[in-house]
């Protein structure tokens, strides 16, 4: 695709959840391999997961993974609009990497995202000026039409940027047919007109008993589907949106082999409200003999060795929740019995003595559990950072993004935190996918909770990432039409589509 404008494609969904990350990554690792210089990008994305770029910009995590699979830096030109949501009703909005405000929905498609379609056009333009091709990826579903004037992530980047757009849908929720119909029928004849045709997801069984449904849908719609994605397990990497983890004792992978020593271990995750960055826990699923659940009562800490208090968008409310539930306590009885408790981010800040917040819920001082001998108080500016260090003898490197800053009073140094006894916390994310740091880490807890659980000698997370990612590369290279697909990223914009009149037949 050298020496011509770059390529590009939208990846939109029939609904939140369809497959479009994996999808856009997937796509981006079968082009990679084919040798053409790929980029991912989102105009606007909805999550509290998140990721440090190498200049100090925050972006989604699921672009960041994308990036990855591109096998590029990532960017904040590939996330200019990130939301991070701290109530039901506001966000904080992060434009090309840095904080500028919080505002409510209402503020926000009342005028805001709509004066920001020129920078997310700039974005992709200027990596389109870069790369062979940029595969972008919607939010939700382009059907949301009662948003539509304000859009700068699904058809309305399309639409600024001439690019076709490949709905995808997932066929294991049922009702796929109605939704890539419904879909295009409510979209506007120009946006239609960028419609090139659909990506089933998630099937499962013979795909023949598939075809006369396509068939029908190709004839309702004049548009082809350009392949039926198998279900595929283990694939749910970097999700955008931690409050849509199951609570009732979801496991994360379950354990992934058998265990190398006598014994598994057992991991708690406390699913608090707001949870951010909770894929810092997907390097302990990975280890073989690690079971890793997201727990939200104190009983279910009882059989843990080890609990970890993860980050979260509203530190001063988990609190309260910790509180109410009664896992405030059970943790104060962990630690007193010394048994393991890490906190990252907002975790490490709750079990301090206190919290001074003006910042994210204006509560003021408010004490924390005091598991550990530090103060947190919230700075008006957010650090974000790519540390690197030592702890437990061994090289880690990880990535920070809070707004609390820590006065450490004692206990022993462990990154930029401190440990006490078997409770440990730490700003820093991504530290557990540093391997021998991870490994110590885990023979330490095993080692406190009286565990004969011994870590695998050669799990590499960068590696099984890796696999991973070329997990999702194989699905668009053998269950697409690629010769298809990669015409439709050079050519552009489809033309001649016949468009379907809302309540058509």
């Amino acid at each position: 695709m050298s020496g011509r404008r770059a390529g590009g494609l939208l990846v939109a969904g029939t609904t939140s959840d369809a497959g479009k990350s994996v999808v856009t990554a997937g796509i981006c690792r079968w082009l990679v391999r084919q040798g053409v210089k790929v980029a991912p990008f989102k105009g606007q994305n909805m999550s509290l997961n998140s990721f440090v770029t190498r200049e100090g910009a925050e972006i989604g995590r699921a672009q960041a993974m994308q990036a990855q699979a591109a096998r590029v830096e990532p960017s904040a030109l590939m996330n200019p609009v990130l939301l991070k949501p701290g109530s039901d009703r506001s966000s904080q909005v992060v434009l090309m990497g840095r904080p500028v405000g919080e505002l409510s929905a209402r503020g926000y498609h009342g005028g805001r995202q709509e004066a920001l379609l020129s920078t997310v056009v700039e974005c992709l333009e200027e990596l389109r000026g870069t790369y062979d091709a940029v595969i972008c990826e919607g939010a939700g579903s382009p059907a949301e039409i009662n948003l539509r004037r304000t859009d700068i992530v699904n058809m309305g980047v399309a639409r600024a940027a001439r690019l076709p757009v490949l709905i995808v849908g997932d066929i294991d929720r049922g009702g796929v047919f109605a939704s890539f119909f419904g879909t295009t029928a409510l979209l506007d004849a120009e946006d239609q007109a960028l419609i090139a045709g659909y990506l089933v997801n998630k099937f499962r069984g013979d795909v023949s008993l598939l075809e006369p449904g396509l068939e029908m849908l190709h004839g309702l719609t004049g548009r082809r589907t350009y392949g039926v994605l198998p279900f595929a397990h283990g694939l749910g990497i970097d999700e955008e949106d931690g409050l849509r983890v199951s609570l009732r004792g979801a496991v994360r992978e379950s354990v992934v082999a058998p265990p190398v020593g006598e014994d598994v271990l057992r991991v708690a995750v406390c699913a608090l409200p707001l949870m951010s960055n909770f894929t810092d826990v997907d390097a302990l699923a990975a280890e073989p003999g690690v079971v890793v659940r997201f727990v939200d009562r104190a009983e279910e800490l009882v059989d843990a060795d080890l609990v970890v208090v993860p980050g979260t968008r509203g530190t001063v409310r988990a609190l309260e929740w910790l509180r109410e539930r009664g896992i405030a306590d059970a943790l104060k009885r962990r630690a007193a019995e010394g048994r393991p408790v890490l906190g990252i981010c907002g975790g490490f800040q709750v079990l301090g003595e206190h919290i001074d917040d003006e910042v994210e819920s204006r509560a003021g001082r408010v004490p924390g559990l005091g598991l550990l001998p530090v103060r947190i108080r919230f700075a008006v500016d957010k650090t974000l950072a790519r540390p690197v260090g030592e702890a437990l003898g061994e090289a880690v490197e990880g990535y920070e993004i809070h707004h609390g800053v820590a006065e450490v009073l004692g206990g022993e140094a462990f990154l930029d935190g401190c440990r006490v006894g078997a409770v440990w916390g730490t700003h820093w994310h991504g530290s557990l996918e540093s391997d021998g740091f991870r490994r110590a880490f885990l023979r330490e807890v095993a080692r406190t909770a009286g565990r004969r659980f011994v870590p695998a000698p050669d799990t590499g997370f960068g590696a099984l990432r890796e696999e991973q990612l070329d997990r999702l590369g194989d699905l668009i290279e053998e269950h697409t039409d690629t010769g298809a697909l990669l015409r439709l990223i050079e050519s552009g914009a489809p033309s001649g589509l016949p468009f379907i009149a809302p309540g058509a037949p």
